[in-house]
């Protein structure tokens, strides 16, 4: 499991700059128990499946259940289970705050709740750096060419940051780039939320001046709410929604993922508020639960559990920070040289893995772990801990949650590509306005054969158009359930491609059509893009 890291960094008007680091690894370290099948007898759609040509290039999604059974000569079945791996991130500092990268494998200690734990795997510190022949300009680029590559996600934080703030934040960040060489060493993406709007700015690029210009061309919201402490339910609720929006989009790519947060982070909490208000920032903490897993409710479990989490009750960006490896600095006004020490930090880590000596089981339990060096006078920034996480919820297509139907909300109104499911569009030759929606296998979970149904894998399929303002013109959201053939083997590891067509219904007004596609085994979404020709390019009045 590998989780997030997060550095706050404050300037001297209380613009914070938090660093987080997201990566692909489930963030779950304890066998799962298999999900079972959702029955959707009402909905329930088979579509042919294609078979795969060859194995899928980047590297496989495990499906949410690693156990295999196998029979023995005398019909027996056994049940194999293999733990996951805990993955580290980390970076090494020496007294005057400089990057080690030359210490080894054996110059490091972990223990987890004071375990000590065996090292499986070691790399060293800009291990996968990207190539000077290789150039990103998208996400695409980055998935196809550089899977691994560290990233850079700069967010502009304008919902809980004041106006004036935030142009000393732009400033600071233009000041950084402005002493970059024009091709950027890491793939750099910036994003802009308000509490109306996530827009990204620019995809991943190495291109310094793109990012200059997308910068030069966003107009900054005026945040009005973050004067009234009415909002303060609204603006915490944005904040998780951003982290996890942001964690959701990325965790298809292997690679360590440096997030610089420019702005407040979360609103300043008055000592006493309404309970209404106090009631919808609780509501917003436990519903749009950190990317880390950070999660405990003190009222439901006890004082001890706000004892051992790591917010001890409190949801503050510091305490957030301390508890995923991060680090405050207060009262700073060279922003530029911290974005600068966040992005060097995100480019400099080591990375470790290892297998609990006891399997976590208690998703209630905080998991510390700590990270120590041989060399004296060294620091190493690392998260403390983690929270095992429930898999994802069952799809009622009745009564669905309201956790996904944020999270196909959120994919649907974001610009931003989703590669947890790596997914390709296909326009048909004859209509416009028919897809072949391509799903890679490698992002798909299939059941297992039982006497009365044979594996099948069930998504979620949603697509959306937009007008040129980017107004939501039309949305349809289906559950489909995809049978494969009997022939194929009854239990194991299944690697096939799904390919589903869809028709819009078409409107005037449709110029964009967003594919969002969630797998309900695991909970990964994919997304894709198609312009959509207007009817006097393609002759069809009608769909």
């Amino acid at each position: 499991m590998r989780s997030s890291v997060l550095r706050v960094l404050f300037s001297i008007l209380l613009v914070g700059i938090f660093l987080f680091s997201v990566s692909a690894q489930e963030p779950v370290v304890a066998p799962q128990t298999q999900a079972q099948p959702t029955a959707i007898p009402e909905q329930e759609t088979q579509h042919p499946v294609q078979p795969t040509p060859h194995t899928p290039s980047g590297q496989p999604v495990p499906p949410p259940n690693n156990a295999q059974a196998t029979r023995d000569n005398n019909g027996t079945f056994t049940i194999q289970r293999t733990a996951r791996l805990v993955v580290l991130d980390m970076v090494v500092t020496d007294a005057k705050g400089n990057i080690v990268t030359d210490l080894k494998r054996d110059d490091f200690h972990v223990t987890e709740l004071d375990e000590p734990q065996t090292i499986l795997n070691f790399e060293e510190a800009g291990s996968h750096t990207v190539k000077p022949e290789m150039n990103i300009e998208s996400t695409a680029d980055l998935d196809r060419v550089a899977p691994r590559a560290p990233v850079n996600i700069i967010l502009l934080d304008e919902f809980n940051t004041r106006f004036e703030d935030m142009a000393f934040a732009r400033y600071s960040l233009k000041k950084y780039l402005e002493r970059e060489p024009g091709k950027l060493s890491t793939p750099t993406m910036l994003i802009a939320v308000n509490l109306q709007q996530f827009t990204v700015l620019r995809d991943y690029t190495q291109n310094k001046d793109e990012i200059l210009s997308a910068l030069d061309h966003h107009f900054a919201a005026y945040p009005w709410q973050a004067h009234q402490g009415a909002w303060i339910g609204e603006r915490y609720a944005t904040a998780f929604l951003t982290l996890r929006r942001v964690a959701e989009a990325v965790v298809g790519h292997p690679g360590h993922k440096n997030m610089i947060w420019i702005g407040r982070g979360f609103p300043a909490r008055p000592v006493s508020v309404a309970l209404d208000t106090n009631a919808r920032v609780e509501n917003a903490v436990q519903e749009c639960v950190d990317p880390a897993g950070l999660q405990v409710n003190p009222t439901e479990y006890g004082a001890a559990a706000a004892f051992n989490d790591p917010f001890g009750g409190n949801y503050e960006f510091n305490r957030l920070a301390k508890a995923t490896g991060g680090r405050t600095l207060y009262g700073r006004n060279d922003v530029d040289a911290q974005i600068g020490t966040a992005i060097r930090d995100g480019s400099s880590f080591y990375t470790l893995t290892y297998r609990p000596q006891v399997p976590p089981t208690n998703l209630n339990k905080f998991y510390r772990i700590k990270v120590t060096v041989d060399r004296p006078g060294l620091t190493v920034i690392t998260r403390q801990g983690y929270y095992l996480q429930y898999g994802p919820g069952r799809v009622d297509p009745v009564k669905p949650s309201r956790k996904l139907l944020s999270d196909l909300a959120l994919a649907d109104s974001s610009t931003m590509a989703y590669d947890g499911v790596r997914m390709t569009l296909q326009a048909s030759p004859t209509d416009p306005y028919s897809f072949t929606v391509h799903v890679d296998g490698a992002g798909l979970a299939w059941t297992y054969a039982t006497d009365t149904e044979p594996r099948h894998t069930e998504v979620v399929l949603m697509v959306s158009s937009f007008d040129k303002k980017d107004k939501e013109v039309t949305r349809d959201a289906k559950v489909i359930k995809v049978s494969a053939p009997t022939s194929v083997e009854p239990t194991g590891r299944l690697l096939r491609n799904l390919d589903l067509t869809y028709k819009i219904d078409h409107n005037p007004k449709a110029v964009r059509a967003r594919f969002v596609v969630r797998v309900t085994a695991s909970g990964r979404i994919g997304t894709a893009d198609a312009m959509l020709a207007p009817p006097a390019a393609t002759g069809n009045q009608t769909p």
